[in-house]
């Protein structure tokens, strides 16, 4: 399952790079404008389930800074780690 879960960390990581590669240097056409949508979508996703996960959790579980930040970076799976980490 860890195996699976870092997997699946650096193919979210490399989608983050695409998207802020797009960012600095716009793809041509309209890709850039669906990038630039799916940049936001993605941030306000994790950045939801940062929050529902600290108010939920955040006096039972203690997290470090990094895992509170990694669920920013990585949503579900990052939480799935977390998940394996300190309740199971």
């Amino acid at each position: 399952m860890k195996a699976l879960i870092v997997a699946a960390k650096i193919c979210i990581g490399l989608v983050w790079l695409v998207l802020l590669l797009n960012i600095a240097m716009p793809f041509p056409g309209k890709a850039a404008i669906a990038l630039y949508i799916m940049t936001v979508f993605l941030f306000m996703m994790h950045g939801l389930q940062m929050l529902i996960f600290i108010g939920a959790f955040g006096d039972k579980v203690t997290t470090s800074r990094w895992e509170k930040w990694s669920i920013l970076l990585f949503g579900i799976f990052a939480l799935l780690d977390i998940r394996r980490k300190h309740m199971m």
